[in-house]
C-alpha cells in the first residue's frame, strides 16, 4: 500500500510538471506567432508580409532600410499607396521574410537630394512638375483659397464619413467646387502647411463637394481630431490638375 502511495504521488508530481512545462510552452508558441517572430542565432527575422504603422517623416526608401527589403518589392506590396501619401497612421504592407532593424541601426538617410526626399519642382515650359522625386505631366494650374476637415459628425452631415460617391474619407480626398473643378479631377496640392499632410506636395483626386465650397476654393480632408484639422485655418494653395 505505501508503495502504491509513493508510486502515485511520484506520478502526480511528473503529470503536473509536464502540464507546467506543456502550458509554458503553448504560450511561447502563441507569444510567437502573435509577434509573427522566430529568434535564432540571436537576430530578430519576422515571416511573411507583416504591417508597419506609418510616422511622421516615412518614406518608402526609408523603410526599405529600416526593414532590409528591397525598394521596389515594397512598392509593389503597397500598391495602392502613393510614394507622395505617406501619412502618420498609414498601414503599409512589408513584404517578405525581414530582418527588423530599429531605426538607429537602419542605414542613415542622407539630407542630399534622395527619391524620396520631400521637393517639388516646376518646369512650366514643359508643363511638368517634380515632386517627391517623381514627375507628373500638368494641363494647368489653378490657385484657390483651401480649408480643412475632419471626419467628425459635425462636419459630414447625415452622410457621415463618405465621400460623395460614399467612398471612406481619406488622405487625398478633397471637396471642390464641381463647376471649377469636375469631380474626378486629380491634382498636384502644394504650397500648404500642415502637420497632418505629407510636406511640399501631395496627390489628391476632387471626390467630394459641399454647400461652402464654391468658386474657387477647396476643402482638403485630413485624418486626425477635429481640433487637429482646424489648425489648417484658410490657406492659399496652388493645384496642379495633372493626368
Amino acid at each position: 500500500m505505501l508503495q502504491q502511495m509513493k508510486s502515485w504521488t511520484k506520478n502526480r508530481e511528473y503529470y503536473q510538471n509536464f502540464k507546467r512545462a506543456g502550458k509554458a510552452a503553448k504560450w511561447l508558441t502563441i507569444t510567437a506567432v502573435t509577434l509573427g517572430l522566430t529568434f535564432a542565432g540571436g537576430g530578430m527575422t519576422a515571416h511573411a508580409s507583416s504591417l508597419h504603422t506609418a510616422k511622421d517623416g516615412d518614406t518608402f526608401y526609408r523603410l526599405s532600410k529600416q526593414y532590409g527589403v528591397n525598394l521596389d518589392k515594397l512598392m509593389k506590396a503597397n500598391p495602392s499607396i502613393e510614394a507622395t501619401n505617406i501619412y502618420p497612421g498609414l498601414k503599409i504592407t512589408i513584404p517578405g521574410s525581414v530582418s527588423i532593424n530599429s531605426t538607429a541601426s537602419a542605414a542613415p538617410i542622407t539630407s542630399g537630394k534622395s527619391v524620396f526626399t520631400p521637393s517639388l519642382n516646376v518646369f512650366p515650359q514643359n508643363k511638368v512638375v517634380e515632386a517627391w522625386g517623381k514627375t507628373f505631366n500638368y494641363s494647368k494650374t489653378v490657385s484657390v483659397k483651401a480649408t480643412a476637415y475632419s471626419s467628425a459628425v459635425s462636419e459630414n452631415g447625415k452622410w457621415g464619413a463618405v465621400d460623395y460617391f460614399g467612398n471612406s474619407l481619406e488622405l487625398g480626398t478633397i471637396a471642390v467646387d464641381p463647376k471649377v473643378i469636375p469631380l474626378g479631377t486629380k491634382v498636384l496640392v502644394t504650397g500648404h502647411e500642415h502637420p497632418g499632410l505629407p510636406k511640399k506636395a501631395f496627390v489628391a483626386v476632387a471626390r467630394d463637394i459641399g454647400s461652402a465650397i464654391k468658386g474657387s476654393r477647396i476643402d482638403i480632408y485630413i485624418p486626425g481630431s477635429q481640433a487637429s484639422v482646424k489648425q489648417f485655418g484658410i490657406q492659399d494653395i496652388k493645384l496642379y490638375i495633372i493626368d
